[in-house]
């Protein structure tokens, strides 16, 4: 799908990079040609990671990062320049979430969220885009979000909040650093299968057969799909796109959205004649 090689001589640098969508873009970025700087506050995880994307032919390395700290962040960012020669791109992948009924959170937890998801993505793209604007070549950066990010969602509310913060930063920066030649944009993907998330967010079989009837394309989506478009959006391919956030969630919001959106689900045999008897009902009524 892709020109071999088109990421050739960059550095991309992916926060929560060592488990779930976070590695499956890493490796996607080092078959692809460029260099890695995978990041988590898990040094077991990166490493691991790190030593996966060596195998493919890529240089790595791995850093131990609380994205909550601005002053890691900025050592992060030196480390990649200093040992990769550049900080060419950046994903904003670090994430937190878990689901509580609102009125039973703590502060902390609240603040936790925040501080790892809206925080952290600011610092990690302020520091980035220190080192970008001083490179003189500027650069692209993706920030992985969620499409509950301009809907909200109940029982998530942190996430809500701050992936929404996170969304707005996004179409801000994509028009104040253009001059900069720094391309801003987002994904919010829908349902992925990931051992994290899945047992935070989907933790029984029933809740996870529930979600996926509720995509139109009856189906979760596979990390191949998601690392495709992040490649695309952070390669020259998609050179004229910035400040955009593209869905890729098998149809599941737009599902949600519309008033009568859940009778396309329904067995079209049984919603037909139902159609029809609400359409003989109101004429009867005048």
């Amino acid at each position: 799908m892709f020109k071999e090689r088109c990421l050739e001589g960059r550095t991309a640098i992916v926060t929560g990079g060592g488990t779930g969508l976070g590695l499956s873009m890493a490796l996607k970025f080092a078959d692809l040609g460029a260099n890695l700087v995978i990041a988590s506050r898990s040094l077991e995880h990166v490493e691991s990671a790190a030593e996966r994307v060596r195998e493919r032919g890529a240089k790595a390395i791995a850093v131990a990062c609380d994205v909550r700290k601005f002053e890691e962040v900025e050592a992060m960012m030196d480390r990649a320049e200093e040992d990769l020669g550049s900080v060419d791109i950046l994903v904003n992948n670090a994430a937190g979430n878990f689901l509580c009924p609102t009125e039973d959170l703590t502060p902390n937890a609240f603040a936790t969220v925040i501080g790892i998801v809206l925080q952290g993505s600011f610092h990690c793209t302020l520091a980035a885009g220190r080192k970008m604007i001083a490179s003189g070549k500027g650069g692209t950066m993706l920030n992985i979000l969620t499409s509950y990010a301009w809907t909200g969602s109940g029982f998530v509310v942190p996430s809500a909040a701050a992936k929404a913060g996170v969304l707005a930063m996004t179409r801000s920066l994509a028009v104040e650093w253009a001059k900069y030649k720094i391309r801003v944009n987002g994904i919010a993907p829908g349902p992925f299968p990931t051992e994290g998330a899945w047992a935070a967010l989907l933790p029984t079989p029933e809740m996870a057969e529930a979600a996926k009837n509720k995509i139109p394309l009856k189906r979760f989506g596979e990390h191949e799909e998601l690392a495709n478009l992040a490649v695309y959006l952070v390669s020259d391919y998609s050179g004229y796109i910035t400040g955009d956030t593209v869905t890729i969630d098998g149809g599941e919001w737009l599902a949600g959205a519309g008033e009568f959106n859940q009778l396309a689900m329904a067995d079209p045999a049984a919603v037909k004649p139902l159609i029809a008897a609400m359409r003989s009902g109101q004429k009867k009524g005048g």
